[in-house]
Parts: C-alpha cells; sequence; structure tokens
C-alpha cells in the first residue's frame, strides 16, 4: 500500500467512497455521524487544495481517503472530562474511510499520519464503535470529549511515540 496527497482526479472516487461510508455507517449503528451528506463536496475540494486530503492505493487503485494536516485544530482547543496527553504540537487525522477491499487500510492509514508526526490526535462520534474499536486496537488512548462547532461532542483519543520529556 501506498499513500499520495489526493488530486482533484481523485475526486469522484473520494466522493464514492464517502457515500459508501455513510451507508456503511448507517446500517452498523451510527447513522447521524455522517448523515447523507457529509463530507460536502465543497469541504473536500478545500482539503485537496490546502494538500491535506491523502488517499492509500494499493496496486495503483485508490482503496482509502482521509484529512491529514500537521498542526493545531480548533476542535482540539478545549477538552472535557479528560486531558490530552501532552501539549506538543500534533498531527491531526479526520474522514478516513476505506472501500473495504483490503484488511487493515484504516490501521495502515493511521500509522504513516502517526509516523509523519509522533503526535496523533483523532476524534470520533460515540456511535462510531467501529472507529472506537479501530483506535482501541492501535494503541491509543481515550482521553476525554471535544465538541465541534456545530455543538456535537465526540470522543478524542491521542496517541503518542515521540518522548514526553
Amino acid at each position: 500500500m501506498n499513500i499520495r496527497k489526493a488530486t482533484f482526479n481523485d475526486l469522484d472516487i473520494i466522493l464514492k467512497m464517502y457515500e459508501n461510508a455513510r451507508i456503511f455507517m448507517s446500517c452498523h449503528g451510527n447513522p447521524t455521524q455522517w448523515g447523507n451528506s457529509y463530507p460536502p463536496v465543497s469541504t473536500l475540494q478545500q482539503d485537496i487544495a490546502d494538500e491535506c486530503s491523502y488517499v492509500c492505493e494499493d496496486n495503483g487503485k485508490i482503496i482509502a481517503t482521509f484529512y491529514f494536516r500537521i498542526g493545531k485544530d480548533d476542535s482540539y482547543a478545549k477538552i472535557y472530562e479528560g486531558q490530552w496527553l501532552n501539549d506538543s504540537p500534533y498531527g491531526v487525522v479526520h474522514r478516513i474511510t476505506s472501500d473495504g477491499s483490503r484488511k487493515g487500510t484504516a490501521s495502515f492509514c493511521i500509522d504513516w499520519a502517526l509516523s509523519q508526526c509522533g503526535n496523533l490526535k483523532i476524534d470520533t462520534h460515540r456511535n462510531n464503535q467501529i472507529m472506537q474499536h479501530l483506535l482501541n486496537k492501535n494503541g491509543f488512548v481515550h482521553c476525554g470529549i471535544i465538541y465541534l462547532e456545530d455543538g456535537t461532542d465526540r470522543l478524542a483519543y491521542q496517541k503518542c511515540t515521540t518522548p514526553l520529556f
């Protein structure tokens, strides 16, 4: 598998992948996290323009996509019912999904992101049991609750592979 920055030529594949992810999430007890239209096309276009949209390829075929950026995320400025592992610079992953064709793809993408920065924060919806399991399996620590701009809460996780001193 290979990770690369997404291009506008990848947009149709990425859109289809998110459409399938929304159906999958709805069928697996999580119908509200992405609803019927998240993420909007404009967000994905901006992610590509900002060079924060990535795809994972297997033998030249796109099998996963995600947002990754190193730097502060406003949603993570305040955490409730817990605390972050550290205040060091970090990377964030959002909107990760795969086409389900290869086992371990999401873990591969998250490991890649962690290898880029050594300190990674990620959040997920309370109903997204699959993502919670993935994060726990990959050694992430549940740190507390964050609130998005729209007021909805998310479970916040962090993993750090760099020394804390």
